[in-house]
């Protein structure tokens, strides 16, 4: 089969390089432009655009599909589909309609549950038991349009959005190519009922409030990694939780209850959360045991609760 194939990250890149696998021709690759990224700033291709250019595809990056010039380029291809994996721009009505059997989406939830941006790390925060693979025949809407292909996943206790990625990655990739081999297939139209919203993950929301319970907090944490990490401040410092899981306990709000080779007990408004993974600002990332054979944590002092 002819096809373009609109993708960014990693997620997509494992995608495309299962659709190469399978055989189909890849006329067109859209990504996002290079960004500037590290301490030094320098512009950085895509895993997608790397991808590509290996395999010898024609790669473009526009900042957006609204113009004439890139429209036309993408009729020019005369794809028989167009299939996009975590892109990041919006594909305007003019591109929906241009190949014969449609822009097919793989989309990381069980939808409607789940619709935009961050479906993996909404997944886990709100404490689902599962997950998975939905690929969809695009429209209009943000992923409202019909399923034709459907895969499920469990949550684990203790994934976090980089292993629940990484397994809906290879899922995602599977799925795609099983689809594009039965086309066309039944679409079946989303549920009216269970919509909901993942909207973008943004830093502000990764202070940690321990007023609420040890299981959110616990479901924020492996949410949060590994972006943007979930912080708390303490004694004038700022850390970052890579690990943590909500055990009993019973103190003020932000109280340290223990610290020790175990991990750092924390109380929160209903439980404790016990932290085995931390890191200061300007550190690197170190197991409970060997952060406090260096930093002295007494039990009694309390990390900042939020100001707002």
């Amino acid at each position: 089969m002819k096809l373009i194939f609109a993708g960014t990250p990693e997620f997509a890149a494992q995608a495309l390089q299962a659709i190469i696998a399978a055989g189909h021709e890849v006329a067109l690759v859209l990504t996002q432009p290079d960004r500037a990224a590290g301490r030094g700033m320098v512009l950085r291709a895509s895993p997608v655009k790397g991808l590509a250019l290996a395999a010898g595809i024609e790669v473009l990056q526009p900042q957006t599909l609204k113009d004439a010039a890139t429209q036309e380029r993408i009729r020019a291809i005369a794809a028989e589909v167009i299939v996009v994996a975590a892109y990041g721009l919006i594909l305007p009505q003019a591109v929906l309609e241009v190949p014969r059997l449609g822009c097919l989406n793989i989309h990381a939830s069980l939808l409607p549950r789940w619709r935009g941006a961050a479906p993996i790390q909404r997944a886990i925060m709100a404490g689902d038991a599962e997950t998975g693979i939905c690929i969809m025949q695009m429209d209009a809407g943000l992923d409202t349009g019909p399923v034709l292909l459907c895969g499920r996943l469990p949550i684990d206790r203790s994934d976090t959005a980089a292993s629940l990625h990484d397994k809906l990655a290879r899922l995602g990739a599977r799925l795609i190519v099983e689809a594009l081999a039965g086309l066309p297939l039944t679409a079946q139209p989303q549920a009216e009922t269970g919509v909901t919203y993942a909207a973008k993950i943004g830093k502000d929301e990764a202070g940690l409030d321990w007023r609420l319970p040890a299981a959110m907090l616990a479901a924020r944490v492996r949410a949060f990694n590994p972006f943007p990490g979930a912080c708390c401040a303490l004694g004038g410092d700022l850390f970052k939780l890579w690990r943590a899981d909500a055990v009993e306990g019973t103190g003020l709000p932000g109280e340290i209850l223990s610290a020790d080779r175990e991990g750092l007990v924390i109380a929160c408004g209903d439980g404790a959360l016990r932290v085995t993974e931390l890191q200061k600002a300007g550190g690197k990332r170190l197991s409970a045991a060997q952060f406090l054979a260096g930093t002295r944590l007494l039990p009694g002092s309390r990390c900042a609760l939020p100001t707002t």
